[in-house]
């Protein structure tokens, strides 16, 4: 079927669910840590609480990448179903999440909320290449990057504007600030909305041939042996950006999960208090740890802020790349190497800073790598596989995605960073580390139609 080029507007309607789904993410990864923390975890607990969001993810996304590409609903079509109930199932778990009371609640509300929004978030992968020509492409997978910079840097303010109109940092021992309430509750409402509305302004394609696809559907299940014999049959430019993706997500959840007991330690002189080493019974103890409590939520605010400059920065580059992208070609390789290496150097100089005010210059060149990772590799990619399986090629790349994740939580960042010593900080020199050798590692790709789409 030939596919009939889009205009700007119609791209940016059919992924401007990305915009809730990146709410979900960016509340998600900026602040489930500080919640951590404030219900009792210390940093080196941290990575595993967060094993939840790579775990769902592995489980979910080829699952749904799998059904997805053998659904069709008549007013639906075939992604829209799953952009549904993930956004309601997303947008309850999001209210919930942080009135959690104690440390298993939170990190079973991180369950729910991660599997939800992968339910959403691969069938918009795949919509991109169902809807699209493949010399728009790049094009599509870089609106995609510009919607979720904006959801990222809202997000991610959202707690400090909050607290900044009134509504207090301040709350009793293992209690959530209200202000971190209020921004998830609407971080629930923009999900769902944001969701309904690339629903009702977006159609989908139908199968090409009814019959046949209807035929397939009433074959025997053959899930799990369809999911085996794809893993391996995967493409070779396939195998190799799962060696970028690999360095690249094994960065950014070291990031998610450690940048505020880092930043808030290392940078701001407020860490969280541990109520271990206070007497509560003792007022003088209580009101100090009440008044260190205060501080650390106060720093954790910044800190999120701070965050938000990654997606501005690749909501500006992604900017750029739509410009670009929509008349000209690029070079998909180099633009992603070039980008994931100046994030590297952005999260290695967390190390060196010495006033939070240069906090956002580092966070503005990990947003670049932040705007290629979320458009190149899937640009790359959808070149290199079959159309009629790209939601389940789409899941099965996101392994790539989550097994750096596991590996992370269950130890491998705390043993790393423990290398080079005990501070908080360190973990930011792996990330920064990690991303660099993620930005070398795209020498190994060498298929032209992936490295640049020739009309």
């Amino acid at each position: 079927m030939e596919k009939r080029r889009l205009s700007f507007w119609q791209i940016w309607n059919m992924s401007f669910g990305f915009l809730g789904i990146q709410f979900g993410f960016a509340l998600q990864g900026g602040f489930m840590s500080r919640i951590f923390q404030t219900l009792g975890a210390t940093h080196d607990d941290i990575p595993l609480l967060w094993i939840a969001a790579p775990l769902t993810g592995l489980l979910v996304q080829p699952i749904i990448g799998y059904l997805s590409d053998r659904t069709w609903h008549p007013k639906l079509g075939r992604r829209r179903p799953y952009f549904l109930v993930g956004a309601i199932l997303s947008s309850i778990a999001l209210f919930f999440v942080p009135h959690s009371s104690a440390l298993w609640m939170a990190a079973g509300f991180l369950w729910i909320l991660d599997a939800s929004i992968n339910i959403s978030m691969e069938p918009f992968r795949a919509l991109v290449a169902d809807k699209l020509p493949e010399s728009q492409r790049s094009y599509g997978f870089v609106v995609q990057t510009l919607i979720i910079g904006i959801g990222t840097w809202i997000a991610s303010n959202l707690p400090w504007l909050i607290s900044n109109l009134g509504v207090s940092d301040a709350a009793p021992q293992g209690v959530v600030p209200m202000s971190v309430k209020v921004a998830f509750g609407i971080g629930a409402f923009v999900f769902l909305l944001s969701i309904l509305y690339t629903i009702f302004t977006t159609s989908e394609y139908p199968p090409e041939d009814m019959e046949a696809f209807q035929e397939e559907k009433q074959k025997k299940n053959q899930f799990i042996s369809d999911i085996v014999n794809n893993i391996g049959n995967m493409p070779a430019t396939m195998k190799k950006l799962g060696v970028i993706q690999f360095f690249s997500w094994f960065a950014f959840f070291t990031m998610w999960s450690l940048a505020n007991p880092a930043l808030t330690e290392h940078v701001f002189n407020a860490p969280a208090p541990i109520e271990a080493n206070y007497n509560m019974s003792v007022s003088s103890q209580k009101e100090a740890f009440d008044v260190a409590n205060t501080s650390f939520q106060k720093a954790s605010n910044l800190v999120g802020s701070a965050m938000g400059v990654y997606g501005l920065s690749s909501m500006a580059f992604a900017l750029l790349l739509t410009l670009y992208t929509s008349k000209r070609n690029i070079n998909r390789k180099y633009v992603h190497m070039a980008s994931l290496i100046l994030g590297g150097i952005g999260f290695i100089g967390m190390y060196y800073i010495n006033s939070p005010e240069n906090l956002k210059y580092c966070f503005a060149l990990v947003g670049l790598a932040w705007g290629s990772i979320l458009s190149m590799p899937y640009a790359m990619l959808s070149s290199s596989v079959d159309p009629k399986k790209m939601g389940m090629f789409m899941g099965i790349f996101n392994m790539f995605i989550v097994i750096p994740q596991i590996i992370a939580a269950l130890g491998g960042v705390n043993y790393i960073s423990g290398l080079i010593g005990n501070e908080a900080i360190n973990a930011m020199l792996v990330a920064g580390g990690s991303l660099i050798i993620a930005g070398l590692c795209n020498f190994l790709i060498t298929n032209k139609s992936a490295i640049s789409y020739q009309s």
